[in-house]
């Protein structure tokens, strides 16, 4: 899933297969509202993160962690430097994604500093406290890509590789959502965690990035 309800933007390829339905979300919070061991992560920054899920997870007395990226704010669909402000007083938790999508993977010493370092640091400036929590673009990574995350001080960092998760886990499976996630798929996901009570299931909207 990549964002909820209409477009602002023009969507790249693909894109509109991680895009969701308002009625969709509601079904998602609906389905987790009483879950303690689910917890919602939304990558990019899209700008239906203040306007629509925003005020639905305040209404639920829900949490959820955002993970902007730091080089398309206040582009056209995207959250802006208010936004941004307004998703951390709700009490919401902010991470990084980078600056733009890239495979973090082929970054040369000068692009990770932008993407590991300045990024995050960027965000934490625009929001009032350190962001120190990571979702991977692509989901991609390797040995060099954590090592340079342990660097630059991340305490947490989120793949798309799916699957549940340790509550305490440095490195964070997350289970993707798409367009076409009907009330049996949500059922069948949550079905694994309610068994496995000591795990946490991460759900969260993949990007393009």
């Amino acid at each position: 899933m990549h964002g909820i309800g209409r477009p602002a933007r023009q969507l790249e390829p693909g894109e509109n297969e991680r895009w969701v339905t308002v009625e969709q979300f509601d079904r998602i919070l609906d389905a987790i509202e009483e879950r303690a061991d689910v917890h919602l992560t939304f990558d990019d920054g899209n700008e239906s993160d203040v306007e629509i899920a925003l005020p639905r997870l305040v209404e639920r007395g829900l949490t959820a962690e955002f993970f902007p990226l730091a080089g398309r704010l206040g582009q056209r669909g995207y959250l802006d430097r208010d936004a941004l402000r307004d998703l951390a007083r709700a009490g919401m938790e902010i991470g990084s994604h980078g600056w733009e999508p890239r495979d973090w993977r082929r970054l040369d010493d000068r692009h990770a500093r932008r993407e590991l370092t300045d990024a995050p640091k960027l965000l934490g400036d625009l929001c009032g406290r350190p962001v120190q929590r990571y979702s991977l673009p692509f989901g991609a990574y390797d040995r060099r890509v954590l090592a340079r995350l342990r660097q630059a001080g991340a305490t947490r960092v989120y793949t798309s590789d799916g699957g549940e998760t340790s509550r305490d886990g440095w490195l964070q499976p997350r289970t993707e959502l798409s367009h076409d996630l009907d009330q049996d798929w949500l059922d069948g996901i949550l079905a694994g965690g309610r068994r496995r009570g000591r795990w946490v299931r991460r759900l969260f909207r993949r990007s393009d990035g």
